[in-house]
């Protein structure tokens, strides 16, 4: 295994948990993985595929995902296709007969695809050796993405129930794993959890104040990099494309109501580097098997912490420096709660008010993100400060916050706990909303005390209250804030309290003008050289028709700008190059090194 790893993917040795779900697999037996995006899931059944003789068939929900990795493996000398929509009768019948010959080891197919008669007649005609379902959670009506035609999966296991199955996600709760093992029938199957934990992301929150402002900020810093801004919108996603454009950064709009054609194209582009940035609705990002996305920005509230987590997943998968902002504000949930208001069935809604809360806590929350990520998948965190969040990379100054802690609790007590955050603060800061004034709000001896903080202040000091378990939030389609048994005994004794100082709106926050992560990390690399070396690349990747990290990905362009190898020998210990990639690019790149380095020789 280990000789078929190098020799193909160019990997001296496996990730973690690679080799024994590779032996679970070669035993015959079942496996659940859940490993997060850039952890090398694709390789756990890939690599196993290239010992078995016969054939392995790999689910996959998206058309530009299995174009992505076919392209891969077959520039890795790997003879893999895929069977779906955007190809023809006669070049599917033609993938077919090559698969029943013998000459495919490695076949992509929709789920959709299960159901057909002709597809049903292939398998029963052929040796399947090994079935992998990727991105499993879609079989769950509890997962995030939930997709009807995964359960025509039950039908393939049970045509093939000794042929041995790995149901692939990279998020999934303990809820959702059990339905999917459930949907499956993977009874026996092994569950393989690696660490959810993706060290090279950096975790930001960031007020929504000004954020254009601080958005144009933030993609000014990593201009020449990749970067995916998602929008709750369609419309949303075509007007800030459209002001980032008039900001002098390329940008293109990409959402589910734009032509098949058009976002095609936009695809191809962001894959094939020939647009930086896309600006998108959630529909854009699942399908792409991008490595180099430097940059993921929430410019509204993600639905739920999964689906929050896959999107942010998608960036550093190569394993360098990744970041991700989210600009948080409260009225973005109230946005979504319009939308769940017309959701009919009564489960669904509230499982949907449920995850929006989810991520309405994680982003109120004062400790560490990457912390409340983990616990989110019941992975107990290694350490209280990251060193990769807002929270734990701006330590906030800590106040005595006795007399607005008294202010809230008496305010929400006044209010007879029957009001949300919103409207607690509305009557603190003597505001004179239409709700308050018709039920006689603004007689109470609270209103207008807490005129002195702005609405972002007070929510971020009710959000520490409730860390502190002196507030809580009661009720799940409408939740109220109460005061709670230690929130009651604090109001009697009358103790001193501090709290982190809140963070007063800004323009653009400094933070959006900090210093962006280095691509490499560490910098020990000739950075001019490996943009000599990335136009190299493109160059290549164009002839061939691929996206440019088939042919290499960022790592090992940072590797060979590292090393300067001469000859075969040394690019073969460049990370990522097996003996095909340096059978068909090895002198090219060789050359091109050698060329810099002459060039950089004679002008010193």
């Amino acid at each position: 295994m280990l000789n078929l790893l190098k020799t193909h993917f160019g990997y001296e040795n496996f990730r973690p948990m690679q080799a024994e779900i590779i032996a679970r697999v070669l035993d015959g037996g079942d496996a659940l993985v859940l490993m997060p995006t850039g952890g090398g899931k694709s390789l756990c059944y890939q690599l196993p595929a290239l010992h078995l003789d016969g054939l392995s068939l790999v689910i996959s929900p998206l058309i530009a995902l299995m174009k992505d990795q076919v392209d891969a493996l077959q520039a890795n000398g790997i003879a893999a296709a895929f069977i779906n929509s955007s190809l023809d009768g006669g070049e599917i019948a033609g993938i077919l007969n090559d698969a029943k010959a013998g000459a495919v080891k490695i076949l992509y197919v929709a789920p959709e695809r299960l159901s057909t008669p002709s597809f049903s007649k292939f398998l029963s005609d052929i040796d399947l050796k090994l079935i992998a379902i990727d991105e499993a959670h879609c079989i769950s009506e509890w997962g995030h993405d939930f997709r009807p035609d995964y359960r025509n999966l039950k039908r393939l296991r049970a045509a093939f129930p000794k042929t041995p199955t790995l149901a692939l996600t990279a998020t999934a709760t303990a809820k959702v794993r059990e339905d999917i093992i459930r949907q499956l029938g993977l009874d026996k199957a092994r569950t393989f959890i690696s660490s959810f934990d993706r060290p090279n992301l950096k975790y930001i929150v960031r007020p929504k104040h000004n954020a254009r402002t601080a958005l144009v900020e933030l993609l000014k810093r990593y201009r020449g990099e990749s970067a995916i801004v998602y929008c709750f919108s369609r419309k949303g996603t075509e007007e800030l494309a459209a002001r980032l454009n008039r900001e002098g950064l390329d940008a293109l709009p990409y959402h589910a109501g734009l032509d098949a054609e058009v976002r095609k194209e936009t695809q191809e582009k962001f894959i094939r580097d020939e647009t930086r940035v896309v600006v998108a609705t959630i529909a854009f990002g699942m399908g792409i098997d991008k490595p180099d996305v430097r940059l993921i920005v929430h410019y509204n509230l993600p639905k739920s912490v999964e689906g929050y987590y896959q999107e942010t997943g998608r960036a550093g998968r190569d394993g360098l420096p990744g970041e991700c902002v989210l600009f948080y504000s409260y009225g973005d949930k109230v946005k979504h709660d319009f939308f769940i208001e017309r959701l009919e069935d009564p489960e669904e809604q509230a499982r949907a008010r449920q995850k929006l809360q989810q991520v309405v806590d994680f982003c109120e929350s004062f400790t560490c993100r990457r912390a409340t990520l983990l616990e989110y998948f019941d992975e107990k965190p290694a350490r209280d400060d990251c060193g990769g969040c807002d929270v734990c990379l701006e330590p906030r100054e800590e106040i005595d916050a006795t007399e607005a802690t008294q202010k809230v609790l008496s305010a929400v007590l006044r209010l007879n706990e029957r009001f949300g955050a919103a409207h607690v603060i509305d009557v603190l800061r003597g505001s004179e909303n239409k709700k308050g004034l018709e039920r006689g709000h603004d007689s109470l001896s609270v209103y207008g005390i807490g005129a002195e903080l702005s609405a972002y202040e007070w929510r971020q000091l009710i959000g520490a209250l409730t860390a502190r378990e002196l507030l809580e939030k009661r009720g799940d389609e409408y939740p109220v804030l109460g005061v709670s048994v230690a929130g009651r005994h604090w109001l009697k004794e009358r103790m001193t309290i501090t709290l982190p100082k809140p963070r007063p709106p800004v323009k653009a926050r400094a933070a959006a003008k900090a210093p962006r992560i280095p691509l490499g990390g560490d910098g020990d690399y000739d950075y001019a050289l490996f943009e000599v070396l990335r136009a190299l690349r493109k160059r290549l990747a164009d002839e061939r028709g691929v996206p440019p990290f088939v042919i290499f990905g960022d790592v090992s362009l940072r590797d060979m700008a590292a090393s300067l190898p001469k000859t075969d020998d040394d690019f073969t210990n460049i990370y990522g190059v097996g003996a095909e990639k340096l059978k068909r690019f090895g002198p090219i790149f060789i050359e091109a090194i050698a060329d810099y380095t002459a060039s950089e020789s004679a002008d010193s």
